[in-house]
């Protein structure tokens, strides 16, 4: 019961699988996304369209651009209660 083998010992393991486990479904979740947006992407022509300007940095004719910088973005996307 005692030693390197003991109870302490298992209970680590266990604790270690059932994070490996969290870890697991969470790249599921992640994959299954992956493969969503991958699916929208061949199917949807203005999808492409966007996320190839966006990657590329393209405008259209008459376009603008807002760069906004980082500390703006991060008060915009959480708001302060």
């Amino acid at each position: 019961m005692r030693g390197p083998q003991g109870l302490q010992a298992l209970f680590y393991k266990y604790k270690e699988i059932r994070t490996l486990e969290a870890q697991n479904a969470a790249s599921v979740v992640e994959n299954q996304r992956r493969r969503e947006r991958i699916e929208q992407l061949r199917t949807n022509t203005s999808e492409q369209e966007m996320e190839i300007r966006k990657q590329l940095k393209l405008l259209r004719p008459g376009e603008t651009t807002f760069i906004l910088p980082e500390s703006a973005k991060a008060s915009a996307t959480d708001p302060t209660p």
